[in-house]
């Protein structure tokens, strides 16, 4: 479906400020909501992050989660459409998340990744394509310790 222009210049504009103002719990968030996003409480976006341009309101974000400097969500492309971000999900820097994705609840995207298909619950990918590498213990929060996070995290290769 084509794009109205001034929807799209409205669009893009308030994308810009986004992505160069301050404030990843407010601003930021107000902005992408305007826009059209689906987001809920407590979400942190760094700064330069990259949110659908053309169709924001197929991008839902649950509660608390945390949406890496640089880091780009696709939403549609041909007949592929949305993206899901379910609660509690941690998205590194600079990864990209393609559209007709899930992302469980609970998961890690470490950074730079590429994600091209669904990510399951409490799961870790990493990679260009990402593949699953990991299992989480706890989500990976803003007031989860590295330590942790990583005392809970099990290796998809650990036999016990």
């Amino acid at each position: 479906m084509p794009e109205k222009a001034l929807a799209g210049i409205k669009n893009r504009l308030l994308q810009q400020m986004a992505m160069s103002l301050p404030g990843g719990f407010r601003l930021r968030v107000s902005l992408h909501r305007f826009r059209g996003v689906r987001i809920g409480t407590g979400v942190w976006i760094g700064y330069g992050a990259l949110i659908e341009t053309a169709c924001p309101d197929q991008v839902t974000i649950g509660d608390r989660v945390i949406i890496g400097i640089r880091s780009t969500i696709l939403a549609h492309f041909q007949e592929q459409m949305g993206v899901t971000i379910k609660d509690d999900v941690y998205i590194g820097a600079c990864a990209v998340i393609l559209p007709g994705v899930t992302i469980g609840k609970g998961s890690v995207v470490s950074a730079g990744s590429v994600v091209t298909t669904s990510v399951p619950p409490m799961t870790v990918v990493q990679g260009n394509p990402a593949k699953r590498v990991a299992r989480c213990g706890i989500p990976l929060g803003l007031n989860t310790s590295r330590a942790d996070f990583m005392r809970h995290l099990k290796s998809l290769d650990d036999k016990s």
